[in-house]
């Protein structure tokens, strides 16, 4: 068999030892791609495949790109799953004997990419280890572009998908156990577009953890960063380390601390009520607007934006750290002038965590150096401002926010105002910061001069007229004295050549002059580039006193951004208790009250509390605003949590450990659920995990299914949710099941509420208030009239309500005593009158589901019954 050529041989050694990695393997100006990668890029990238010579018979497949561009095609790969290796010549070429020597120098995977391009400044990029062991969790998870490194342990498998989807990450690594443990990995790769991967087992390995971990954190016991305590989470951490390791394959300096937490200390949310409440983002468009953060979003930096959102994400338990965000936020408030201040100075602020990542990766240009000086340079006035609070959370960021002063004044002497990208080709460091660098400008600029002065020199001190300094390519730099003064000629003079009519002589002052003027400006490029690196080297070394100071920039951003918008729409400081009563007064939605036009939102009440007032039982018409309602007493709740002020008039708010809602229905179609088990398997959900401290939203549980099961489901729901010894939780739920309203007589806690509707004639106009009572009505006709049904299928169903009310087809259920251990199925069909022979039609009645007709369909099928009713 043919001999593979030296290079392809130099490639395929290279790619055995990173077989999962679609290899950018550099080949002078461009990176190359050979053989499975190269079929898999040029489809992903959309590019030419061609073919090269590899010493075999056949061509070997081929693409490659330029690499000068090759982020932008590196970032489609990663985007879409792949990991990519980056090749580099690791010599110079004109000093390599054979082959250059070449070596992966990074690998880079969704979780691993710190290219800025690719990345949402205002996200979090993370990468998140899982290490499962005895039904338990380990969880570690990093953003390398920011140094954010945080773990804990979970109990169980819910738990651990509530944090996979409170942090989003882009990737996730994992032993073999969690592939096993029940975890819908289906659903974490296609829905929320996670890259999953296992790795060897050596990763978890609890004493290589240590070791790895000690190392990095230079420490000589693990006791001091607070997760001794906590075997897996140094599993995991340590699995996390070694993955960054192999491949980011350099010093991960910028990873200064791992910050251990506990999930008890945020409030729970699950994941469907992340997305039925619209945190972060709305759950139709995926969008930003429309979204909580979208209104609470008014940040200036990229490091307060990505905080906010933290925050958003996980609201706090703790009182006392909640008033002390509330306290910043008083503060800023009183002091109007100052914080616009503030605001203006933080908005030209760069990403400096994102920034130092890049200089600790040694990747930074000298224009990224800039725009860190440009943010340097506005920190001592924002501390001067901040001198103005003197007690609590302001007082605090004012003690860790250091101006660094001493790097402002680094980058300030040494480059240049407006440096170019590239970092080998000069023009970087400023006049005046280096003499060497002075000199060799000098010499590159003005050689010519020192030439010529040099010439008129050696004429004066020789007398010599026809003296001459010349150059060729040969012998260089000469001095030129023709034969007939050669007499004249001084005794230091060095003779490098004779001629038949002139001699040619050199100095020492010439050959130091040559020397600078020939190699001036490829030793000066040289140099620049030392310097440089020594400069960057230094702000390396100061990372941890930069995180320190950008954290301190997010907290103050996030602080002014929710004060100046609690001022901009009249947000009210809420006032938080431990007994568990909510009671605002004219809370509105903040999202939907944006979005109205005409500031026409109508503002309602909500009473909650752990003793009578329990469960609201919500009735009313559907498009009346029930569920809107339901969300916004959830997120007045949440805001008031994450230390924001509120929508309102006034608000109390009782801490609660978590928020639940069951909001909407649709059919999961991917994983094969329908909406009544979507329905049913969130409510389930629910029950299991909801506390008496916990805060559940509830709309329309048990529609999916014949109304009579619905109805039965519902019915023991609320009972189960209002019995204190079985769970107590604060509630609202909003039914068309009229017959719930009965519950408030049979059991303590329950009230109705229903939502206010104005008749005239046969329109409606809904008045969008909560007032006590249950609804008598549903109004569902004149809702289908509003949306548009033709006025022939509206008389129909007219008729059709008139003769089932006479029936009186729900009246058992008014009858139902209150909470039974094992209720009986009901059947609708038990209240008609009964009858000694039925009607065929009746006996078809009691087989048929209404529930899963369209109205037309079931226009149509009452039409035919009517029809056979009358032979």
């Amino acid at each position: 068999m043919a001999k593979y050529t030296p290079m392809m041989e130099q490639y395929l050694e290279i790619k055995k030892q990173n077989q999962d990695c679609i290899l950018f393997y550099r080949l002078g100006d461009f990176y190359e791609m050979f053989f499975d990668d190269a079929l898999i890029a040029s489809k992903e990238l959309e590019i030419t495949l061609t073919g090269k010579n590899c010493g075999q018979e056949e061509r070997a497949p081929m693409c490659g790109v330029p690499y000068h561009a090759c982020d932008s095609y590196l970032n489609k790969l990663v985007e879409k799953g792949y990991k990519v290796g980056i090749c580099e010549q690791v010599e110079d070429p004109k000093s390599a004997k054979g082959i250059v020597k070449r070596e992966v120098i990074r690998i880079v995977t969704p979780g691993t990419n710190i290219s800025t391009q690719n990345l949402d400044e205002t996200k979090n990029n993370y990468l998140m280890s899982v290490y499962s062991g005895n039904g338990e969790y380990g969880i570690s998870f990093v953003d390398i572009t920011t140094g954010d490194f945080r773990t804990t342990t979970l109990d169980d498998e819910s738990k651990l998908m509530d944090e996979i989807f409170k942090f989003t990450p882009a990737e996730i690594i994992c032993n073999d156990a969690f592939l096993i443990s029940g975890v819908d990995l289906k659903f974490l790769k296609e829905r929320l577009q996670i890259s999953i991967s296992t790795v060897d087992n050596y990763y978890f390995d609890e004493e290589n953890g240590i070791r790895i971990i000690k190392n990095q954190f230079h420490v000589e016991k693990i006791d001091g960063l607070g997760i001794t305590d906590f075997p897996l989470c140094v599993v995991a951490t340590g699995a996390l380390l070694c993955y960054l390791n192999e491949t980011q394959k350099h010093s991960l300096e910028h990873l200064t601390k791992i910050v251990p937490y506990i999930t008890s200390d945020f409030m729970l949310i699950d994941s469907a009520s992340r997305r039925n409440l619209e945190l972060c983002e709305t759950i139709r468009e995926k969008q930003k607007k429309g979204s909580l953060l979208w209104v609470l979003d008014r940040t200036k930096t990229a490091m307060g934006a990505r905080l906010l959102r933290r925050y958003i994400e996980q609201p706090l338990v703790r009182k006392d750290a909640i008033e002390a965000r509330l306290d910043a936020i008083s503060a800023l408030n009183h002091a109007v002038i100052t914080r616009e201040e503030l605001r203006e100075y933080l908005g030209p602020i760069y990403d400096m965590e994102r920034l130092m990542t890049k200089v600790s990766y040694r990747s930074a240009n000298p224009r990224d150096l800039m725009a860190f000086k440009s943010s340097l340079e506005l920190l001592p006035y924002i501390k001067t401002l901040l001198d103005d609070f003197h007690k609590g959370l302001l007082a605090e960021i004012y003690e860790e926010l250091d101006p660094l002063e001493d790097l402002y004044e680094l980058l300030d002497q040494s480059i240049i105002e407006d440096p170019p990208i590239q970092i080998k080709e000069g023009g970087i460091i400023k006049n005046g910061f280096s003499e060497q660098i002075d000199q060799l400008k000098q010499a590159k600029t003005e050689g010519k001069r020192w030439l010529a002065e040099l010439e008129e020199r050696e004429k004066e001190t020789t007398g010599i007229k026809k003296l001459r300094v010349k150059y060729n390519k040969v012998f260089g730099y000469y001095i030129e004295v023709t034969n007939s003064f050669k007499d004249q000629v001084p005794d230091h003079y060095i003779r490098k050549q004779t001629l038949a009519n002139s001699e040619r002589y050199t100095t020492e002052e010439l050959d130091k002059l040559a020397d600078t003027v020939l190699g001036a400006e490829e030793r000066l490029y040289a140099l620049e580039y030392e310097i440089y690196v020594e400069i960057r080297e230094r702000l390396a070394a100061e990372i941890e006193r930069v995180q320190k100071t950008a954290n301190a920039i997010a907290k103050l951003d996030v602080m002014a951004s929710l004060a100046f918008v609690a001022e901009q729409n009249g947000y009210v400081r809420p006032t938080l208790n431990k007994r568990g009563i909510i009671d605002i007064k004219d809370g509105r939605h903040p999202v939907v009250e944006k979005m109205i036009t005409n500031d026409m939102f109508i503002a309602n009440d909500t009473f909650l509390d752990n003793s009578k007032n329990r469960v609201s039982i919500i009735t009313g018409p559907n498009m009346a605003g029930k569920s809107t309602y339901m969300r916004q007493t959830a997120l007045i709740v949440l805001m008031a949590q994450i230390g924001s002020f509120v929508p309102a008039k006034s608000a109390r708010i009782g801490l609660v450990d978590r928020i639940f809602t069951r909001v909407g229905a649709s059919d999961d179609l991917a994983s094969g659920q329908s909406t009544f088990m979507v329905e049913m398997s969130e409510v389930a959900n629910i029950l299991r995990n909801a506390t008496r401290h916990s805060l559940l939203i509830l709309d329309e549980i048990g529609r999916g299914t014949s109304t009579f099961d619905g109805l039965s489901i519902a019915w023991a729901v609320v009972e189960y949710i209002s019995n204190a010894k079985l769970l107590g939780a604060k509630t609202l739920f909003a039914t068309h099941y009229h017959e719930l309203t009965e519950l408030e007589d049979k059991i303590a806690g329950v009230n109705n509420y229903c939502i206010a509707v104005k008749e005239q004639g046969d329109d409606i106009v809904f008045l969008r208030k909560i007032i006590k009572g249950g609804a008598d009505k549903s109004y569902g006709i004149q809702v289908a009239k509003l949306a548009g049904v033709p006025e022939r299928v509206i008389q129909r169903a007219k008729e059709i309500a008139v003769q089932l009310t006479e029936n009186d087809m729900l009246n058992k259920a008014k009858e139902m005593d209150g909470y039974v251990e094992e209720p009986q199925q009901l059947s609708f069909l038990d209240q008609i009158v009964p009858s000694d022979q039925p009607h065929p039609v009746i006996l078809e009645l009691r087989d048929v589901d209404l529930s899963h007709m369209t109205p037309i369909d079931a226009m149509n099928y009452l039409y035919e019954l009517q029809e056979r009713a009358k032979m």
